[in-house]
Parts: C-alpha cells; structure tokens; sequence
C-alpha cells in the first residue's frame, strides 16, 4: 500500500522507455506489423503442406474446379468456321486443326493454330477470332499461283514472291498458267512475269522460260525455237527481238535460235532445212 503523502512518479520504468525506443524504429515497427505476420503464415501453410496427402487432396481440389470453369456452356467451342478459302482449302484446314468439337476455348492455342495453318502451302495469312457464340472463325488470304514451276520433284504453283502454292500432278492441270522451268527460277518470278508480259504478241508460241545455270533465261517457242536472253536487262533485249519479228518476221523463219547473250554480237543459228538451203548456195556460188 502507497504510504499516504506520496505521489507516484510519472517517470516509465526503464523497460518501458527502452520499449517506446524500439518501437520508434521503423524496422521494428515493419517487422511487426508485415514480417512477423508474413513468417507465421508462411510457417503454417508450410507445415499444411508439409503433408503430401494434403498436398495431392488440394491439387485434386484446384483441377477439379479449373475444369469445371472450363467445361462451362459460355467457353464450349463448338466449331471452326474458315472464311476466304476455296471448299477444298477449307476442309483441309479444318482436318488439319485435328480438333474435336465441342473444345473448352482454354484448350485452344490460337498462335500454334494460326501458324499450324500459315505452314500449309496455299495459305499465305490466317486469322484466328473466338466468337461468343461458341465458333472459332479463321479469315484466311490464299495465296494467289501466278506460274506453274517444273522442278526436279515435280510441278509447283508459285505466288509473286516465289512461294510454293501448291502442287499439279500434270501441267494441263493450270494449262491457264505460264511455265517455268530450271533450278533457281523460283527466285525470279517477278522477272519472269514481266518477260511474259513482254512476249504478249508471240504469246501463241510460246511455251515457257528456262533458267539457265541459274543466271539467266531461254524463251523457248514452238517449232523448237530459242531465244537466248542476257543477264541484264532481259527484258530490253527481248522487246528488240519483238519489234524485229513484227518487222522482218524473224521468227517465221527457218531459225533455231536467236542468241542474245551478248549486246555487242547477237547471232542468229539456222534450222536445219536453212542451213542445208545456206549451205547449198555458198558451194554453187563458190562453185561458179
């Protein structure tokens, strides 16, 4: 009991000053309130987990729920709807996805999707949307054949840029198209299209482009007729030949083959009917 008379000293005891002290710290004060709380939930969610029952009883819990809400009506796929390809495209497309429907929109992969589908020779993009009323639609741009190539392997459709669109079994197949033959000529269709465009007047004998040694161009004609065209500027030369034929009928003649290869010396080789015609009148002339 408080002798009477005596007042109670305000002071904190030493402990309780040196407590206040530590509180005033801001690294105490944290590891009070995040780092303890943290430490104590982390050590008993790690001691839950510590057992591999309860470990193997909550991923059953997590897969059970995440396939509920995948299975559920509003994220069913129920069908691939490809736009902007031909019947048959569009059947090879949708057996190519190898997807059966209805899938979960979860299980899908759009990127592996579109460049599953952008691999398949005729497709030159694809475009892949989910709709909400469970179709997944695929926009697709073919790719546009503009020649026919022969190759060792067979015949290619080629688009502009030389990219295979496709495969003939027989040339009658895309009889519309303009051929083209010979290793490297896939690299040159741009060139090759504007020398058909130039042999336009003579466009009902010819019968298709040689790449030759993979630097330049034979236009070989009906009648086993040849024009042999320089490295550059192909295109030049072979309007000069054009603008020759209209004038002269150079190639309604006996001739086998118009050399173009070189600027300085264009020579003409003669058929055979020419040659022995050419031959018989240089041995009367020498002869007389």
């Amino acid at each position: 009991m408080q002798p009477v008379g005596l007042r109670r000293d305000p002071a904190p005891s030493r402990w309780q000053y040196r407590w206040h002290r530590l509180w005033l710290t801001p690294i105490f004060r944290k590891f009070l309130r995040v780092g303890l709380p943290a430490f104590v939930l982390a050590f008993v969610v790690g001691l839950f987990l510590a057992s591999a029952d309860r470990r193997a009883a909550l991923v059953a819990q997590y897969e059970t729920l995440r396939q509920a809400i995948q299975d559920r009506p509003e994220f069913m796929v129920s069908e691939a709807v490809v736009i902007g390809a031909s019947p048959e495209l569009a059947e090879a497309i949708r057996a190519g996805l190898g997807l059966t429907f209805p899938v979960s929109s979860f299980a899908l992969e759009p990127d592996r999707l579109r460049q599953q589908i952008e691999a398949m020779a005729p497709v030159e993009r694809a475009e892949l949307r989910l709709r909400p009323s469970g179709s997944l639609d695929i926009r697709v741009t073919e790719r546009v054949p503009v020649v026919v190539w022969r190759h060792r392997d067979g015949l290619s459709l080629l688009d502009r840029r030389g990219v295979e669109a496709g495969q003939i079994e027989l040339r009658p197949a895309r009889a519309d198209l303009p051929l083209i033959v010979g290793e490297g000529a896939e690299a040159h269709v741009e060139e090759a299209l504007a020398l058909f465009a130039a042999a336009a007047p003579i466009s009902d004998r010819l019968r298709g482009l040689v790449r030759m040694g993979e630097r330049r161009w034979d236009i070989v004609l009906d009648r086993d007729q040849r024009i042999l065209l320089p490295e550059d500027d192909p295109v030049a030369a072979l309007e000069r030949v054009i603008v020759l034929d209209q004038a002269r009928d150079l190639l309604s003649r006996d001739v086998a083959v118009v050399d173009l290869r070189s600027a300085q010396r264009p020579t003409l080789r003669l058929g055979g009917d020419a040659m022995m015609e050419y031959r018989r009148v240089r041995g009367w002339t020498n002869g007389g």
